[in-house]
């Protein structure tokens, strides 16, 4: 049987087409493809729900599409242990964990398990349940030229001392591919309440302020800043009822809010339509990431937010929010642009680690098949 198809026009990735397309069904079969791609010395970029394969750099060149389509359902749910094995093609939106939880936002419909991890995105509740990074504690990957490699978790060992989990996250497919995660996971709360203010900017830090002196332990702490007006605030509390209840009548004193068990319509949406950046910063700094002249959305609670980058004037204003975020001890980078805007900005930024992260590049894709260029420095 034939491990990969010729692809069609839609097979492409940042503009680049695909020659041909695989959709392994186990993770066996995956690395029979991959060992014979690397004889054959094809350039692989894995594809999952497709959701972020704006993302990054375009592949220096691209011959096949792993996709993981077929890699899809619960391997294990070891409910007693709060731990569940997943295979990487699973939509993230369709895992049906009973009264447990994966405490992982899927912040764009069709995100996969496996393109979570790779992209290494969290919704909101990041700040009450952790990252992607937090919550992996296993992994199964095919490295380039087929070699299984399976870390951490309900398995045996790490390989040659790497932690394969953390150096897989956030990595945009460049290290191999993978087919298997295992998650730590959360019961699922029995009622939630999100308390909700609308205020000008120069007043968000003081509300901020306000959540952090109070115990009330929320789950999420969201604001949407259009690019002129009044920024909306909303906290999310999540837990047995009666606690639910005492916490959001806590903050709806503290704050001058409104508590409703609504989640607004711009909740986990990223802001933007064309060009995205993402910027952090310390908590204290982040009203300093306001009033901008752009529309901000994210998780102040955390130190991450999300901007929504006008695409006829990005150069400046990329500069601009970088430079802000810098000054604020953060960092900006530019997620997603068209391919003009890709031409005229810097989309990672300075990057500190850099030479460190060729060296593991080199070490696991020595002939830097996997996803060629679409990482930082063009890893």
């Amino acid at each position: 049987m034939a491990l990969w198809t010729a692809a069609t026009e839609a097979d492409t990735v940042g503009g680049v087409p695909a020659r041909f397309v695989a959709a392994p069904a186990d993770t066996a079969q995956a690395a029979e493809v991959l060992r014979a791609a690397a004889a054959d010395d094809l350039a692989v970029v894995v594809r999952g729900g497709g959701s972020k394969l704006d993302w990054g750099m375009p592949p220096r060149r691209l011959d096949l599409i792993v996709d993981t389509r077929n890699l899809t359902g619960v391997v294990e749910h070891a409910a007693g242990d709060l731990i569940v094995v997943v295979r990487a093609g699973t939509p993230l939106a369709g895992l049906d964990l009973g009264d447990q939880q994966l405490a992982l936002d899927p912040v764009r419909a069709g995100a996969t398990v496996g393109g979570t991890v790779a992209a290494n995105t969290s919704g909101p509740r990041r700040l009450g349940y952790g990252t992607v990074r937090d919550l992996l504690i296993g992994i199964t990957v095919v490295r380039p030229g087929g070699m299984v490699a399976r870390a951490g978790g309900k398995v045996v060992k790490n390989v040659a001392g790497y932690d394969l989990g953390k150096l897989f996250t956030g990595s945009y497919g460049t290290l191999g591919l993978i087919t298997e995660c295992a998650f730590r996971l959360h019961p699922r709360p029995a009622a939630h309440a999100l308390v909700v203010r609308t205020a000008p900017a120069g007043q968000i830090g003081a509300l901020l302020a306000a959540v952090r002196a109070e115990q009330v332990v929320p789950a999420a702490v969201e604001i949407d800043a259009p690019a002129e007006g009044p920024v909306t605030l909303a906290v999310l509390v999540e837990g047995t009822a009666a606690g639910v209840r005492d916490r959001a009548a806590t903050l709806e004193k503290a704050l001058g809010g409104q508590a409703t068990d609504e989640f607004p319509p711009w909740w986990g949406a990223y802001p933007w339509t064309g060009a995205g950046m993402k910027l952090t910063a310390p908590l204290s700094r982040v009203p300093d990431l306001l009033s901008h002249g752009v529309a901000l959305r994210g998780s102040a609670g955390t130190g991450v937010l999300y901007a929504d980058v006008p695409v006829d004037a990005a150069p400046a204003v990329v500069e601009r929010l970088r430079a802000a975020a810098i000054r604020a001890g953060g960092h900006g980078v530019v997620l997603t642009a068209p391919p003009r805007v890709r031409e005229q900005v810097d989309m990672w930024g300075p990057v500190p680690g850099l030479e460190l992260m060729r060296r593991v590049k080199d070490q696991f894709d020595p002939g830097h098949l996997f996803a060629p260029g679409r990482f930082v420095g063009g890893i």
